[in-house]
């Protein structure tokens, strides 16, 4: 089992190639604040926008929100690092653009377009060109954390096992969710002979999965990234899949794919109708595990922001129906939360499951 910690812990040092040197709150300038409302009158009173208000807590974005009061933004700068054709490259904290109010070396986030909450460059024209974004944003960075957790968790528990000392304190609580892991997911679908060398994957991408999403029910830093609720996060653990069963893949397996035994003639000539179902299965598979846990892990976030969303709403209407509604709307997103919680868990194992089943099949020997 140390062996499985130990690559795990490798697998992830591989993604971590940036190391931050420190971050400090951000507070926006009240100047900088009063001119995002001059075009309010002083009766006039911004509605709440609950749209925008959902979005903006479930995207990414170039800094890592805290909160605002009384019209004054505190917020975690991220480093944004950005190379132009025109410009060359350029690095600088995220609190240059004051949350998008401002440009900074001829860079802003556009507000409107497909490029809509990326950062742009703005031409000597007016015309906005987007450039080569290697930014730090929050969804990157709450990876970093995960996979900083990932490293401590299990080179620490394999350095246990090294030294062969009895299982202790948090090694003692992470053993029973990495020995579920080898004996009821792995062993029952790969098979006892073959489950080892997929173990440091499965055990990597329930723990990522995992870790993460238990960070996102976090209100606050380092907790409230949507990190496993964003496609291209869940499309490249499925894109991880997919590669795993292409390397592994039995020559049997190919066979059923291109040539399955037992089929009509008729479905394979002149039409090869099964081998073009076979083949459209084996994208569909690794697409339904990213769509799957993203839809799951952004609609939990959703539904517990619109809640929330109610108390302003109603607010919006009559101040007073605000406060009457906040306990019933606290009481559901506290009762959301606790689903997500369980989410959390469920989401976690069924990626994992699921990678295991395709690996089973993609190695079953002829029988």
């Amino acid at each position: 089992m140390h062996k499985n910690c130990r690559k795990v812990g490798l697998l992830f040092l591989v993604l971590l190639t940036f190391v931050l040197s420190h971050n400090v709150l951000a507070f926006e300038n009240p100047e900088e604040a009063e001119k995002e409302h001059t075009s309010k009158t002083e009766h006039e009173k911004e509605k709440f926008d609950p749209g925008h208000f959902i979005f903006d807590h479930v995207t990414d974005s170039y800094e890592w929100h805290i909160l605002t009061f009384k019209e004054r933004h505190v917020s975690i700068p991220l480093p944004v690092i950005v190379y132009s054709k025109e410009s060359g490259l350029h690095s600088f904290w995220s609190s240059k653009l004051h949350h998008g109010h401002s440009e900074y070396k001829g860079f802003r986030i556009s507000e409107e377009g497909p490029d809509k909450g990326k950062i742009v460059e703005i031409m000597k024209d007016g015309t906005e060109l987007k450039p080569l974004d290697f930014s730090i944003t929050k969804n990157i960075f709450a990876v970093f954390i995960s996979i900083g957790l990932l490293l401590w968790i299990f080179i620490s528990i394999a350095r246990k096992y090294e030294n062969k000392k009895a299982p202790s304190g948090f090694q003692n609580a992470m053993e029973p969710l990495i020995l579920f892991i080898r004996d009821d997911v792995a062993k029952p679908a790969i098979g006892e002979d073959k489950y080892e060398k997929f173990m440091p994957f499965l055990l990597t991408v329930f723990f990522f999965i995992l870790i993460n999403n238990l960070l996102g029910l976090v209100p606050v830093p380092p907790g409230g990234a949507n990190v496993t609720g964003n496609i291209a996060v869940t499309g490249v653990l499925a894109l991880f899949t997919l590669v795993i069963i292409t390397i592994n893949a039995s020559k049997y397996y190919w066979q059923e794919i291109y040539n399955a035994p037992g089929v009509p003639w008729w479905m394979k000539i002149p039409i090869p109708l099964m081998p073009i179902i076979e083949i459209l299965g084996l994208f569909i598979k690794p697409l339904v595990l990213m769509i799957r846990l993203f839809a799951n892990i952004a609609a939990g976030h959703i539904i517990v922001m619109g809640f929330f969303s109610l108390i302003f709403i109603f607010g919006d209407i009559i101040p007073y129906l605000g406060y009457a509604v906040s306990p019933v709307t606290i009481l559901f997103t506290v009762f959301m939360t606790v689903i997500e919680l369980l989410v959390a868990f469920v989401q976690a194992y069924v990626f994992t499951l699921l990678s295991a089943i395709y690996f089973g099949m993609a190695t079953t020997e002829h029988h």
